[in-house]
């Protein structure tokens, strides 16, 4: 099989956005004739009955989150609508990835000016293609040879308390460059140098450091470096899509496929213009490059759009009040339950929403915190809560509940208790 050539590839594949709107004439994100404009509550291409049931493959009642190895967050008829009109014709994607970007930078009105956005393959491949972006630039050469760094710089500076538990390392050392670990300002300081291209921070893991989320970007100005953050469920509150950039973050990383609502293979990577050009020139379709098997496919990337703005246009309060009447309709369940409490709370930071913790009295029930995940897991369709390290409680949240879901997990949870009555 003959293989083209790295430049005359990219060279096309940059010339299609140029080229598309003369070949075709019209609005890129236009179907049917007509421009998208408000949202529609049923969606063209539904079905009824469950696929999962043909598949024979349980599904389940989320009050765990949103959670990847369940799939996220489910999405709402608007976006499946724009995603099954986007499927119907052929674009150019690196025309599609730039306009939908401007699209979302313009939905996120408080954005800074200079920067910008691209949707990605998760906040996975935002971090990857970002961190390579940084490295690169928009050098052609330098992108076809990651993670071979010869002639870039090589090093990224991380947190100590973040690098020991943080489980997407691996985005980050795909381009080839080394972690260092500090724990103090005067660490970063000391170990910033001419090989230095970046400062890493991750956000959920902000109680854990000693250099906290506003100082980190405070350093990286000192220092006159860029600086990523990794915010991938930090949202709601809405807010948060632009705070870290207006907070001084070159780049910021979002999962599209969870509060979000959009794609769960989409994500975004919020920043200045010229890191997420770089970021896009790292990803598919471009080749060579190291991002080119992140791939995001027109359906996703046009989906990915309209679930940011379907989001920003959501009634936040009452939403929230529905999730708060559909734990506490659980709780008042559970109250007539001897031996049994629950607690409401609002996590500080990632699935920053309402949440319930369940606790039990180990005298009344013979009941351990795994025999319940498991006992819950086991029906049909499997309730999925969260795990608590103290052996005798579960945690929950309701923001991924549909309707009526509550009622569910509330008799199951009864059943379960009068099951494991000691």
């Amino acid at each position: 099989m003959k293989r083209t050539s790295g430049g005359n590839r990219r060279s096309f594949l940059a010339s299609l956005g140029g080229s598309m709107a003369a070949l075709w004439p019209g609005k890129l994100l236009a179907w049917g004739g007509q421009e998208a404009s408000g949202s529609s509550m049923n969606a063209s291409s539904s079905r009824a009955g469950n696929i999962y049931d043909e598949l024979g493959v349980n599904t389940i009642i989320n009050g765990w989150g949103t959670i990847t190895v369940i799939g996220g967050s489910l999405i709402p008829p608007e976006v499946v609508d724009a995603m099954d009109a986007a499927s119907r014709h052929f674009v150019s994607i690196p025309e599609l990835l730039e306009t939908t970007g401007d699209r979302i930078a313009k939905l996120l009105k408080d954005l800074p000016p200079d920067h910008t956005t691209t949707v990605t393959s998760g906040a996975a491949g935002a971090i990857q293609c970002g961190v390579s972006g940084v490295l690169t630039g928009e050098n052609p050469e330098f992108i076809s040879r990651l993670p071979d760094l010869a002639g870039m710089k090589s090093e990224v500076i991380i947190q100590k308390s973040h690098h020991e538990t943080y489980e997407y390392t691996q985005q980050i050392l795909a381009s080839g460059v080394k972690l260092i670990d500090v724990e103090y300002p005067d660490d970063v300081r000391r170990a910033a140098n001419n090989r230095t291209a970046l400062l890493y921070f991750v956000n959920y893991l902000n109680p854990a450091g000693r250099i906290k989320v506003d100082e980190w970007t405070k350093l990286s100005m000192e220092l006159r470096l860029p600086c990523f953050n990794d915010c991938a469920a930090d949202t709601p509150p809405l807010s948060h899509l632009t705070d870290y950039n207006k907070m001084g973050y070159d780049l910021v990383a979002f999962s599209g496929g969870k509060a979000i609502r959009g794609p769960q293979c989409a994500g975004l990577l919020i920043g200045r213009k010229d890191l997420v050009r770089a970021a896009r020139l790292n990803s598919a379709p471009f080749t060579p490059s190291l991002g080119r098997g992140m791939k995001v496919g027109k359906e996703e990337i046009v989906g990915m759009w309209k679930a940011v703005e379907v989001y920003l246009s959501q009634d936040s309060k009452a939403l929230t009040d529905e999730w708060w009447k559909r734990l506490e309709y659980i709780s008042k369940q559970l109250r007539s339950v001897q031996g049994v409490s629950t607690a409401f709370y609002i996590p500080e930071i990632a699935n920053h929403v309402p949440h319930m913790r369940i606790e039990w009295d180990p005298r009344k029930f013979s009941l351990t915190t795994d025999a319940a995940f498991n006992f819950l897991k086991s029906g049909k369709p499997s309730v999925l809560l969260q795990k608590q390290d103290d052996g005798v409680s579960l945690s929950m949240n309701s923001f991924m509940l549909r309707p009526g879901q509550e009622r569910i997990i509330a008799a199951r949870l009864k059943q379960m208790f009068q099951t494991h009555s000691a």
